[in-house]
């Protein structure tokens, strides 16, 4: 069964915090920085969630209203059990179909392989690194895209 990509709802907001807690341990977003997340949805953010019957995946975008300033891909993460199954590829397509005339700008730490070659395969590319910027001095490589043929 494919997830269903479709806009977040105050009844995901535990399903995330605790998504995002598995995904990212330490570096997860706090449940009140996920209540500013969905404060916002109405103004310059979108989250979108891969449903299965629970949420398995999510993406985070901060869009500004002003159509020539870049969009900020802030987060994506699949649940682990369900990595490598094409979620995260279903979860950037309907990101970047939200995202169509605009730039996107995104940050992903160096040594973070697979989130690296899932941005090149969607056309993402380096456009500058941030030295020491991780816990441990790893580099954050920042990188754009600009819309293609999907």
């Amino acid at each position: 069964m494919r997830p269903a990509i479709r806009p977040a709802t105050g009844a995901d907001l535990d399903a995330l915090v605790a998504l995002d807690k598995v995904c990212f341990g330490d570096s997860a977003w706090s449940a009140s920085a996920w209540d500013d997340e969905f404060a916002r949805l109405a103004t310059d953010r979108v989250v979108l969630v891969a449903d299965e019957g629970e949420v398995v995946g999510y993406v985070v975008l901060l869009v500004p209203p002003v159509v020539e300033d870049p969009v900020d891909l802030l987060r994506i993460a699949v649940s682990p059990a369900e990595r490598r199954t094409g979620i995260g590829g279903q979860l950037m397509t309907a990101a970047l179909q939200r995202c169509a005339g605009r730039t996107v700008l995104l940050e992903v730490a160096a040594g973070n392989e697979g989130a690296g070659a899932l941005y090149r395969g969607y056309g993402f590319e380096e456009i500058s690194r941030r030295r020491g910027y991780y816990a441990g001095g790893e580099e954050a490589l920042i990188m754009q895209w600009q819309e293609k043929a999907l």
